[in-house]
């Protein structure tokens, strides 16, 4: 369906995730893969939804220029927004281990940007699921970082694996979102890129 709409098209997808670049193919949307080394800090004062817009369009703007016109730039970033604090992707087992303590028995949010950028347009867009998860105890979550290695993920989790499985007990919101992207939206925006 989008699939032929896109043919004019060159999607480039610009992470690195393997879920991302799995919600593509799962799209049935022909797409290539191109990264960029981006350093990914933001000012500070910048909350929630403030900050993942942030760093979509920090990612976008490391293409400037090189861009075609009959391409279309599909860059995105992820946290999980808890108390007030951003939790990027863990350090080290340590800090893994502190901020899935800090998500056990509470609800956070998990928010998501994409930036969809042509060589005359930018739109960035963002979703937010609330997680809430039960108590976890000290030896699930050791059992999880020794066996799951969640280093790549923001908040030291992913809801596809063990940790989501027994530990998750509502999510309210879209399921892929907090896999790593909105792809409901996705598919709007890029609908409506076509048409418009």
């Amino acid at each position: 369906m989008l699939r032929e709409k896109l043919k004019p098209y060159t999607i480039i997808l610009a992470s690195g995730s393997p879920r991302r670049q799995q919600f593509f193919k799962d799209l049935n949307i022909d797409f290539e893969i191109k990264l960029k080394e981006v350093e990914e800090i933001y000012p500070l004062h910048l909350e929630a939804s403030e900050i993942t817009n942030f760093l979509a369009e920090l990612k976008a703007k490391a293409f400037d220029g090189e861009l075609h016109p009959n391409n279309i730039l599909i860059t995105s970033d992820t946290i999980v927004w808890h108390k007030k604090q951003c939790l990027g992707k863990p350090k080290d087992e340590e800090d893994a281990f502190r901020m899935l303590q800090s998500l056990s028995n509470s609800t956070h949010e998990v928010i998501t940007s994409v930036c969809i950028t042509t060589t005359n347009k930018t739109e960035t867009f963002y979703d937010v699921t609330k997680v809430t998860f039960q108590t976890l105890s000290d030896e699930a979550i050791r059992y999880y970082i020794d066996n799951y290695k969640p280093f790549d993920k923001a908040g030291s989790y992913a809801i596809q694996e063990w940790i989501g499985y027994i530990g998750i007990s509502k999510i309210e919101g879209s399921y892929t979102n907090v896999v790593g992207m909105p792809m409901h939206l996705v598919f709007q925006k890029l609908t409506n890129f076509i048409i418009e």
